[in-house]
């Protein structure tokens, strides 16, 4: 695995819980797998219960698909009000999921407050443009190599 270059944003070890990656996940459709993600936000206390209502509403405006297996579900502007911490979940769907006529296998779902999506968004920009890492997520299999990956 490559080493970061000095000056690629990193991504703070705080926004990921060990608890919110899943890497054994199936969902019938992108609502589902959106939902998912919502609730794993839930789960560790990131978001309320109305985030992910918010990220079906982001995704019904615009898709969060970013190409290359992977999706990026946030919720709306309007939604940062019920975020309670900056945060992210991976889940991996290794059955694919319909998006709109693309196959997801990876969503990383995001909750910020303010603008804290700016760095995390860069920074998750960068993992992914590298070919070897981003594999190495879309593949992932421990929770400790996403882990790693992304810290």
């Amino acid at each position: 695995m490559p080493d970061q270059p000095a000056d690629a944003p990193a991504m703070r070890p705080d926004l990921l819980d060990p608890r919110a990656v899943l890497l054994h996940e199936s969902a019938a459709d992108r609502a589902e797998a959106i939902r998912r993600c919502g609730r794993v936000l839930v789960e560790v206390g990131a978001v309320a219960e109305s985030y992910v209502d918010a990220m079906l509403e982001r995704e019904n405006s615009i898709s969060t698909y970013v190409g290359e297996g992977v999706a990026i579900p946030h919720g709306t502007a309007a939604a940062k009000e019920v975020v309670r911490r900056d945060a992210i979940c991976v889940v991996r769907f290794p059955g694919g999921v319909d998006w709109d006529g693309e196959r997801v296998t990876l969503c990383v779902g995001i909750a910020a407050k303010g603008d804290g999506h700016v760095p995390l968004l860069a920074a998750l920009a960068d993992i992914l443009l590298d070919p070897e890492r981003a594999r190495t997520l879309r593949e992932a299999t421990e929770v400790h190599q996403v882990i790693k990956e992304l810290t």
